[in-house]
């Protein structure tokens, strides 16, 4: 008997013998994926994943320096690609099943491998997630649904339908799979400007000679894919040993349609929290969101456990529930109190950093109590939930504005959003005169204090300037006045030297004495060496 059919049966088997409990548990339903492919031969079965892979292998090997250089660096580190494979070894089997349906190349199975080390959880610097890495918006245009609750590029079914989707729309944009996956990587866009680049100039446009035009993370990403490929295919060249992996599925999808804390739902399932959150890292929140359409993953051999300890377990399944601030007032440890938990809780459940406060019309987590509804959070809040931080600051802020020549208490009042008799009582004014210059103190509302203080820094900053370039205009008249007659000066000597010279060439010496002999030493070289800086300037 086939394994797939043999396992579907022994399934079906325990939730016959468990009907008395189905009313526990009727929000439960069980798929065993890969139970929908054809049957293989028995010398199908018997082959591991591995072997599997290297029999689909379909695009043409990259040849070039930085191939050699990049399977030498993963050769070198086989507690490296241990740890990765051990990890792939959960998710093999359904990518290159996904693959085997699409009849693409199963070299594309190695790609997170790439982008994540096969790690879902991966978050880049660029806000990429997820085992294939998508950013936010190209996670949208493949209806990747990201909300507070949830994340789908973290889905392994949900990503990994979506990167399967997108690679095929690139090979049918550029009709060869090292072009389309370094669209994947650097952009559709991208690549095919650089085609058009080369096409231009005469030159060819396959992946190695559009590669100077790359980025250095482009050029090295297909020749990485080629390097693992390189291993994968012949492990033992490279003294790696991969471990082995099933050629059968890892894990059952498990429908639910009531919320479940994560932790419950690992402690029914047997497994691990680290093992549960490896299959099921696409929820934000300690609390997974029941509906027709949430799924669960769990190892096949889990998921009759969870079945039978689901349908005896007799508490509740969800110790949380969502709550909307209603208010900009709504502050964090009031909302704690509320609900009988404390601010650390409320900011640990919801990533709230330290120093932020929740913005009208936020979702938020909390601790479920007995004043609170004993009902599911619910699909729809759950998918459109937003949750938005502003600075944690005081109602009011302390400022001191200088009272101006055309200020009076009323207008000084109305461009702050206080009274006049908040600003006597702060201030101590018997009476609205106030002497021109004095400093006043106020306390202003947060969300206008920034404003207005910026507004009289603007107008005292325009008075300034404007001080500024009268005293600068009037320096330069100065400045102006003192070079002309500086201009008429240096003229003037410069033609009394001519007339000297004109007059007696021939006895220059004679009369340089003779000037000498008039004035004091000093003042001829003073005026003479004025000439030559001013006729060399």
């Amino acid at each position: 008997m086939h394994p797939t059919f043999k396992s579907t049966l022994v399934i079906a088997a325990l939730l016959v013998a468990q009907a008395p409990l189905a009313a526990r548990a009727a929000d439960i339903s069980l798929y065993l994926h890969g139970s929908d492919y054809p049957s293989h031969s028995l010398a199908f079965d018997e082959m591991d994943v591995w072997e599997r892979i290297r029999k689909g292998f379909a695009i043409p090997d990259l040849d070039n320096s930085l191939v050699v250089s990049q399977t030498n660096w993963y050769s070198a580190r086989p507690d490296y690609i241990q740890r990765t494979t051990t990890r792939a070894s959960r998710y093999l089997y359904h990518v290159v099943e996904e693959l085997e349906k699409r009849q693409m190349p199963t070299e594309l199975a190695l790609l997170p491998f790439i982008e994540s080390a096969f790690n879902p959880q991966a978050y880049s610097t660029a806000k990429a997630a997820g085992m294939w890495q998508f950013i936010p918006s190209t996670g949208r245009d493949f209806d990747l649904k990201q909300s507070v609750f949830k994340d789908e590029r973290r889905d392994v079914l949900a990503s990994t339908e979506a990167a399967l989707t997108y690679l095929q729309r690139l090979y049918g944009m550029f009709g060869d799979w090292q072009l389309a996956l370094a669209a994947y990587n650097w952009g559709e866009g991208s690549v095919q400007r650089a085609i058009n680049k080369n096409r231009a100039a005469g030159l060819p446009t396959d992946f190695n000679s559009l590669s100077r035009l790359m980025p250095a993370e482009t050029q090295n990403y297909v020749p990485k894919l080629q390097a693992v490929k390189n291993i994968i295919a012949h492990p033992e060249q490279f003294g790696i040993s991969l471990p082995r992996v099933d050629n059968q599925p890892y894990f059952v999808t498990v429908g639910k349609t009531r919320d479940i804390d994560i932790k419950l739902a690992a402690q029914l399932a047997e497994l691990s929290l680290e093992e549960f959150k490896a299959l099921n890292p696409q929820f934000n929140k300690p609390v997974i969101i029941g509906s027709a359409d949430t799924q669960i993953l769990l190892p096949k051999n889990n998921a009759a456990k969870f079945k039978e300890n689901l349908a005896n377990w007799g508490h509740s399944l969800s110790s949380w529930t969502a709550h909307k601030v209603t208010g900009a007032r709504e502050r964090i440890e009031s909302i704690a109190k509320r609900f009988g938990t404390t601010p650390q809780v409320i900011r640990e459940v919801n990533n709230i950093p330290p120093k932020m406060a929740l913005k009208e019309g936020s979702t938020i987590l909390v601790p479920r109590t007995e004043l609170t509804p004993q009902k599911d959070i619910g699909a729809e809040l759950a998918d459109n939930a937003v949750m938005k931080v502003v600075p944690d600051l005081p109602e009011t802020r302390r400022v001191y504005v200088k009272f101006g020549k055309r200020d009076s208490l009323e207008s000084l009042a109305k461009r702050h959003k206080v009274s006049v008799a908040q600003i006597r009582e702060w201030n101590d004014l018997k009476s609205d005169k106030v002497a021109t210059g004095k400093r006043l103190e106020l306390h202003v509302p947060n969300r206008v204090a920034a404003r207005a203080v910026d507004g009289d820094n603007r107008v005292e900053k325009r008075a300034e300037k404007r001080t500024v370039v009268a005293h600068k205009g009037s320096n330069d008249k100065a400045n102006k006045g003192k070079s002309k007659s500086a201009r008429n000066e240096r003229t003037r000597t410069a033609e009394a030297s001519s007339k000297r010279k004109s007059s007696a060439p021939a006895a220059k010496a004679s009369k340089s004495r003779e000037v000498a002999s008039k004035k004091p030493s000093t003042t001829p070289r003073k005026t003479s060496k004025t000439v030559k800086v001013a006729a060399a300037r």
